[in-house]
């Protein structure tokens, strides 16, 4: 299988990235209330310009592909959206900052650009969306708020591919799609399988975790016409309201709290396991194909196979420290301090993330056809993995069930 390409970008944890247009660079929160861009130099990547506006950490960045305009949101419950402009005094192309007006009261957690660019859903701990639109006669950035019936933060949203519907998942256990039609930005979608009429905050769907879990991410299809979300209670749900129809995949290990479509038949999620998993289905059923990481074999600082050759089904749980425990629980084994394994290796993932994932994004191909993801984490690295490589792969994820 093709090795996936691993850069440590910082010792502290990437909160979240996005690339530009043609992928030569990359907008990234290191857990501070700055974002960092980084260019493409050779095999690295290069720090060039630092955004600085926020008082506090930034919790989301989104790049818009088509505009070039970088947006982002903070625990200071503001968004800014960023725009390379000359400076008036030195000419220079600069990144300018132009405040939004929220009207939240508590963090925005969350923050995507809808498919046409000409407007952004803003998620927030207010119980409440933001779905801002710019005002050309007064020059700035207005929200309008989807409240009812969100009982609870809203942790992710994504955006239907008719520039109208908005999916989100909240800590209330819910993934609801709501309409965000704003009458004089947006033209009159047409029908689909989430409904005809769509005045703003109609919500098309309901739908809850099968176990109370909070909804970490959610994601739509790319013909819109399925829903996917991630739960807190190690399950991934795929909705088909046409059928109507709910997949539900439970799994043993840890949870995901991201997820991305690669095509209109697979999904690639990643969370605190360490490591991004393809599922693969229609409308007939879902199930779990297989990681795009290799866990047969410690990982080395980059990222490349060790020397070890013990099996190992599962990401986080593979680590020396935890079979440790699980021997002298079961078996009453332990080792003896003059075993000669080093703490390092002891508690080193079998993953190439050696901490949760916390942000999966598309990287190359087209929507619908998707071929290399990007990946970051707690760990502080940006990986790029290859989604086809998945065929390759002999090991399986073990204790999975579609309910």
């Amino acid at each position: 299988m093709a090795i996936p390409e691993v850069y440590n970008i910082s010792q502290s944890p990437i909160t979240s990235h996005s690339f530009n247009a043609d992928r030569t660079q990359v907008a990234v929160s290191l857990n501070t209330n700055e974002v960092q861009i980084l260019s493409r130099s050779g095999a690295d990547w290069t720090p060039v310009e630092t955004l600085s506006e926020h008082d506090k950490t930034i919790t989301s960045i989104d790049w818009a592909p088509k505009s070039n305009r970088i947006v982002t949101a903070s625990q200071d419950r503001n968004a800014y959206v960023w725009q390379q402009t000359p400076d008036p005094l030195t000419g220079r192309t600069i990144w300018k900052p132009t405040l939004v007006l929220l009207r939240i009261n508590r963090a925005a957690t969350f923050v995507r650009w809808s498919p046409f660019e000409d407007k952004f859903a803003v998620a927030s701990g207010a119980r409440a969306i933001a779905i801002c639109s710019f005002d050309p006669d007064n020059n700035w950035w207005v929200a309008k708020q989807l409240k009812k019936p969100i009982r609870s933060t809203v942790l992710s949203v994504d955006w239907h591919p008719n520039n109208v519907l908005l999916a989100a998942g909240s800590a209330d256990m819910k993934a609801r799609v709501f309409s965000a039609y704003i009458k004089d930005v947006d033209k009159r979608p047409p029908p689909s399988v989430w409904g005809e009429k769509l005045p703003f905050n109609t919500v098309s769907g309901e739908y809850s975790s099968p176990s109370g879990g909070w909804v970490h991410s959610v994601g739509f299809s790319p013909s819109g016409d399925a829903l996917a979300f991630a739960s807190h209670d190690s399950t991934i749900s795929v909705v088909y309201p046409g059928g109507p129809a709910i997949y539900t995949i439970r799994f043993n290990s840890l949870p995901y709290v991201t997820l991305t479509w690669t095509s209109e038949d697979a999904i690639v999620a990643a969370g605190h396991d360490c490591q991004p998993v393809l599922f693969s289905g229609g409308p007939s059923g879902w199930q779990a194909v297989g990681s795009l990481d290799d866990t047969t074999a410690p990982k080395s600082a980059s990222g490349a196979r060790g020397a070890s050759t013990a099996s190992s089904p599962v990401g986080r749980l593979n680590s020396a420290a935890f079979n440790t425990f699980r021997n002298a629980d079961s078996r009453g084994l332990g080792s003896s301090p003059g075993g000669g394994s080093s703490l390092a290796t002891d508690t080193e993932l079998f993953t190439v993330h050696q901490n949760t994932i916390t942000t999966i994004r598309q990287y190359e191909g087209a929507p619908g056809a998707v071929t290399r993801v990007s990946t970051s984490g707690v760990d502080g690295k940006l990986v790029i993995w290859n989604v086809n490589t998945i065929s390759g792969l002999g090991t399986k994820l073990s204790g999975l069930r579609v309910g």
